[in-house]
C-alpha cells in the first residue's frame, strides 16, 4: 500500500519545539498548558506577539526550529520503518518551503526515518498538496493541517486521517492521536 504523511506536528512535534524555543529566546517561562491550549496553528498569541510578530519570530528562527532537538512523536520512526520492512510505500508531503526541502530530508533521515528521494516531496503551498496525493494514487493519507484537510474533504480514493491536534478538532475526517494508531487502521482494513 502507499501511504503519504505529512511532516511537521504529524510526525514531528514540531510546534510545541518551537514553543519551547520562543520561551528561551523571549526569556520568558510560559508553561507547556499554555501551548496545549493554543486553538490555531500558530504559536505566538501566548508570549503577546501580534501576527506579524509572530510571523517575524518564527521566520527568525526557521532554521533553530527546523533542524535542533525537535522530536518525533512516540512510534514515528519505528512505525515508518515497519511500513517500509513490509513492503509498503512512503511519501512524505511538507509544506516546508523549497530551500529547506534536501536539508530536511536528510535530516529526518539522520534520525532514522526511512526516505527514498522520489518520494520526498516539498515546497508546495497547503492547498496544492492536494494534487501530489491525487497524483500518487496514495492508499492512506496523514495530516495536521486544517488547510490541507478540507481540501481532502471530497477525496475518496485515499483515505484521510487527521493527526489530532487542537487546532484541528473542527475537521470532520477520522482521526487518530497516537500514530501506533495507524497499525490497527492497516489490519481493519
Amino acid at each position: 500500500m502507499k501511504f503519504g504523511f505529512d511532516i511537521d506536528d504529524t510526525l514531528i512535534n514540531l510546534r510545541e519545539h518551537a514553543f519551547h524555543i520562543y520561551n528561551k529566546k523571549l526569556n520568558q517561562s510560559l508553561p507547556i498548558e499554555a501551548f496545549h491550549k493554543l486553538e490555531r496553528v500558530e504559536i505566538h498569541e501566548p508570549f503577546g506577539l501580534t501576527d506579524e510578530q509572530g510571523s517575524q519570530m518564527w521566520n527568525s528562527t526557521l532554521e533553530e526550529i527546523y533542524y535542533t532537538t525537535c522530536p518525533p512523536f512516540p512510534d514515528a520512526i519505528e512505525l515508518l520503518q515497519e511500513l517500509e520492512q513490509n513492503g509498503h510505500e512512503i511519501y512524505y508531503i511538507t509544506s516546508r518551503p523549497k530551500e529547506h526541502g534536501e536539508r530536511t530530508m536528510e535530516w529526518l533521515r539522520a534520525l532514522g526515518f526511512p526516505i527514498k528521494e522520489n518520494q520526498f516531496f516539498y515546497g508546495m503551498q497547503d492547498q496544492e498538496k492536494v494534487h501530489i496525493i491525487k497524483k500518487l494514487e496514495l492508499d492512506y493519507y496523514f495530516d495536521d493541517k486544517p488547510d490541507v484537510l478540507n481540501t481532502l474533504l471530497e477525496e475518496s480514493a485515499t483515505k484521510v486521517f487527521v493527526k489530532d491536534q487542537p487546532y484541528n478538532r473542527l475537521v470532520k475526517l477520522p482521526r487518530i492521536v497516537d500514530l501506533s494508531e495507524i497499525k490497527e487502521i492497516i489490519h481493519r482494513k
